[in-house]
């Protein structure tokens, strides 16, 4: 039977590290940043643009006519953005058919749901999130608490959206997971036993 875990996380939150050393300790792929790769080789795209457009919600522009009635044109971008979850699901239902693996973020858990994967969601107070953020230095280094946490909120709710957008779920749900971790006092190796001995 084949062992599929995805993963889903709060920003901060430790989930990255934790689904990647999941993997090493497991012996199975680890797949992330691999699959923005994957899209770029099978599209024109390039990897920033990709990684730009994933986990956000598209934002339509609706032009309106003057007259009497509204109309609405298919927007050439919303239709970029599109392709590139069409193209993202593919290369996710491939990584997974192909071997046992970890794979983080990007609605996967939702893309694989008849796979029945481990479905892991992974969530932190703010205030631990700032801190790893600035252990990590991810974010940069020169935001006081205050701005760190406002970017961090915003990344957590674009995820949200995005996540609502294309799975018409919400995100962060527990109805939507197998295992939920409050990562807030629980190292990463830690982390990474407990889920060890849900899978034996």
């Amino acid at each position: 039977m084949s062992r599929i875990i995805t993963i889903g996380r709060q920003f901060g939150s430790g989930g990255r590290e934790i689904g990647r050393q999941l993997a090493a300790q497991l012996g199975i792929a680890y797949y992330d940043k691999e699959i923005v790769t994957e899209i770029a080789k099978r599209t024109d795209l390039a990897e920033e643009y990709i990684r730009h457009v994933e986990e956000r919600q598209p934002q339509p522009v609706i032009p309106l006519s003057i007259g009497r009635s509204f109309s609405l044109s298919v927007d050439p971008l919303i239709d970029q953005q599109q392709s590139v979850f069409i193209e993202q699901s593919n290369v996710i239902r491939e990584m997974a058919a192909k071997s046992d693996c970890v794979i983080v973020g990007r609605c996967a858990d939702y893309i694989l749901r008849e796979e029945k994967p481990l479905r892991l969601f992974f969530y932190a107070d703010l205030a631990s999130r700032i801190e790893r953020c600035r252990r990590v230095g991810e974010l940069g280094t020169d935001l006081s608490d205050k701005e760190m946490g406002k970017k961090i909120t915003a990344i957590d709710k674009s995820r949200s959206q995005y996540y609502r957008y294309y799975t018409e779920q919400e995100w962060g749900d527990k109805s939507n997971y197998d295992l939920m971790i409050n990562t807030t006092n629980i190292p990463v190796k830690d982390a990474v036993e407990a889920i060890i001995k849900v899978l034996q």
